[in-house]
């Protein structure tokens, strides 16, 4: 059949691409391996290009970056990276797992997926290489199907209008944040937590504990307009600031431009999807393949609903995908810079005031108890503290409410400049801290502390109506607790809820409800794991999931009422149930016993008794990430000043290291023997000198 009669369905605009893709409808003259020059058999040879590690490339970036972290200075050539085809090589296996789930080992990839692997590099390198082109692609994902055929137009046209981006372009995006990430982390401000490797909502809360207690006034900011549009030109700007590598700026601001091509694409397909509406019938259940991952389970799902507000929008530019996060960050790590100075200028040490007398990081209470400020005089220090997550942020300050206006002014004023964003005030609530602050679903407040009370000496009066202090207090909201359960149809009403049943969990056994049930508990008591009243809030999340599958059981296995259920299953539905009716039914014992059942696990935190008590920890007040530390460490030990420090150190202490031990053991076994040596001087050399520990 001609090609022109299959072609016929297709479009103008849709039929060049088509042709240039079908590239093997006009075959071209074989030429043997003998003929072709050697230069061109190396670069087709994807095997021989994987020398090194990959994880020892990006290691060795991320030493150099840190180790520059003092004074940083942009890069001009990542172009090597870029190049690398170890790098390309990890993308594809990261994209893998998460497109299939399962990671391919290095080993196990095909000569043919190399070799597309090795033609997307190449045409990203050569400059071949366009965003979301779903017509010329040189890479498919491990579960697409392979065109053989010419498709037709109503065969094309979903692939055309669907929203998901192609499987090259999420390699392409995982090898630009390996290599950007280590370039732009250590320059990021130590202030912001959210999208970063050892950071998480945990640190944030952790920090509010230990370093926001003595704040009167709180500013609370909403910067989410920056992560759902952004200017083009004006995250070009912060790239440009660490970046001077033309091929890389010019692949990401093509990325970026896409969000307009983006947007037209998403108002198109609602167009057609509303000229093509039809009857909606029974849906029918999908059948997974044998490579498609599985969706999340139940329990996962129910607890990434109950993310807070701050943590729930994760930005999305263009055709960026996962490089987005990273991109906000740059942006807004120039307000976190102009904050740093701020909170320097801000500082006007007092020497009546209790803590921060002299400096800036003086704190004469005790840093085991940081929650805790004791009382001062009439004048304040004047000090400012900061933090962000994503696009929200929270400003202390010990000071007036004036104060806390001009600061949410010159705010406003540098969004407007920076990111060319108009904000109101109704985006920064300024709040007291005796009305409570809310921020990532804890509440922040403050109470003060009177002295001991002596109910036999005055009978039982206050002592004195002073107070000898205040106590930052970090607890969960209970109320937006109780709102997220309502969303997700666990409970109904505000002020008392009622607890409803399970029904996604209908199908399902009370074997597997329960695990399912305590995963998500489990996850939830980690959540709360700081917070003040973690036990109240684990409690009445275990009360709400426990009454909520006492009534799905009432209604499975016909019991009429929870009363019953728990009756039989006892109070953590341990036991096994079965219908009233079914008499014939074998026992469950039996049935363990056989293997055919699985064992019935309780749902957890049952009893107050059995919940886990707040995690009070202390958090140092300049804590930085494990990776950090090791890095730091690893630095100072390639400088040959500080190793030279240390040995005379140990030297001037008349210690010994580890090597010097192991130097003594090796050459007295030489020169006594082993068999002399363990029984005579393995004693005496371990209580002649003591060592150090690492």
């Amino acid at each position: 059949m001609l090609l022109r009669t299959k072609l016929k369905h297709l479009t103008y605009k849709h039929i060049i691409p088509l042709i240039r893709s079908l590239s093997y409808l006009n075959p071209q003259p074989q030429v043997s391996q003998q003929q072709q020059p050697s230069s061109l058999r190396r670069q087709q040879d994807p095997y021989s290009l994987l020398k090194e590690e990959p994880i020892q490339i990006l290691a060795d970036l991320w030493v150099k970056t840190f180790s520059q972290r003092q004074q940083p200075k942009p890069f001009t050539n990542l172009t090597g990276f870029l190049s690398k085809f170890d790098l390309w090589v990890l993308a594809y296996q990261r994209t893998c797992a998460h497109v299939s789930g399962t990671f391919p080992p290095r080993n196990a990839l095909h000569s043919d997926v190399l070799c597309d692997v090795l033609s997307l590099r190449n045409a990203v390198v050569r400059n071949k290489f366009s965003w979301h082109c779903k017509t010329h692609q040189f890479i498919r994902g491990p579960n697409e199907k392979p065109l053989t055929n010419l498709l037709s137009r109503r065969q094309l046209n979903p692939i055309l209008t669907s929203k998901n981006p192609p499987f090259q372009d999420r390699v392409v995006q995982e090898v630009l944040f390996m290599i950007l990430e280590p370039v732009f982390d250590p320059r990021f401000s130590s202030k912001s937590h959210a999208f970063r490797p050892g950071r998480n909502v945990h640190t944030v809360i952790r920090t509010l504990r230990s370093n926001f207690a003595g704040y009167l006034w709180f500013l609370r900011g909403d910067l989410s307009p920056i992560l759902d549009e952004v200017d083009v030109n004006v995250v070009m700007r912060c790239i440009e600031n660490a970046v001077k590598d033309k091929k890389v700026l010019n692949l990401i601001k093509s990325g970026l431009k896409g969000a307009v091509n983006n947007c037209l694409t998403d108002v198109e397909c609602e167009g057609k999807m509303k000229k093509s509406k039809r009857k909606k019938g029974r849906t029918k259940k999908r059948i997974l393949s044998e490579n498609e991952p599985k969706p999340d389970p139940y329990w996962l799902r129910t607890f990434f609903n109950f993310a807070p507000e701050e943590a729930a929008k994760v930005p999305n530019y263009g055709y960026c995908g996962i490089l987005s996060p990273l991109l906000a960050n740059v942006c807004l790590n120039e307000l976190d810079q102009m904050m740093e100075e701020k909170i320097i200028e801000f500082f006007k040490p007092c020497e009546q005031d209790s803590i921060w007398k002299y400096s800036i990081e003086d704190g004469s209470h005790n840093p085991s108890w940081p929650e805790f400020v004791p009382s001062g005089g009439k004048e304040k220090t004047r000090k400012m503290d900061y933090v962000r997550f994503g696009g929200h942020f929270l400003i202390g300050i010990r000071g007036t409410r004036e104060e806390a206006v001009g600061i949410r002014k010159d705010i406003i004023e540098f969004c407007e400049n920076n990111f060319g964003i108009r904000l109101d005030n109704s985006k920064f609530e300024i709040e007291h801290i005796t009305r409570g602050i809310d921020f990532l679903d804890h509440t922040l407040c403050r109470r003060i502390i009177y002295p001991t009370l002596r109910y036999t000496g005055t009978g039982g009066k206050i002592v004195s109506e002073k107070g000898v202090g205040t106590l930052l207090s970090v607890t969960a909201s209970l109320q937006q607790c109780i709102r997220q359960f309502r969303r997700l149809e666990f409970v109904k009403g505000d002020r008392d809820p009622e607890p409803l049943p399970c029904t996604p969990m209908l199908y399902s056994g009370q074997a597997h409800t329960n695990s399912q049930m305590n995963k998500f508990l489990e996850t939830m008591a980690d959540w709360y794991r700081y917070a003040d009243n973690r036990k109240k809030i684990v409690g009445f999340c275990a009360y709400v999931i426990r009454s909520s599958l006492a009534k799905l059981y009432a209604a499975r296995y016909r019991l009429k009422s929870r009363a019953k259920v728990y009756k039989i299953a006892t109070r953590d539905l341990s036991r096994p149930l079965r219908e009233s009716s079914n008499n014939s039914a074998p026992e469950y014992s039996d049935l363990l016993r056989m293997g055919l059942v699985d064992a019935i696990d309780g749902v957890q935190f049952s009893r107050m008794s059995l919940i886990p008590s707040c995690d009070y920890s202390p958090f140092p007040r300049n804590w930085i990430p494990d990776h950090e530390k090791v890095l730091h460490e690893y630095i100072n030990l390639q400088d040959p000043k500080f190793f030279y420090e240390l040995q005379k150190s140990l030297k001037q202490q008349v210690l010994s290291s580890p090597q010097d031990d192991m130097s003594e053991i090796v050459w007295s076994c030489k020169t006594l023997g082993i068999q002399n040596y363990c029984l005579n001087g393995a004693t005496e050399v371990h209580d002649a000198s003591p060592t150090v520990r690492r």
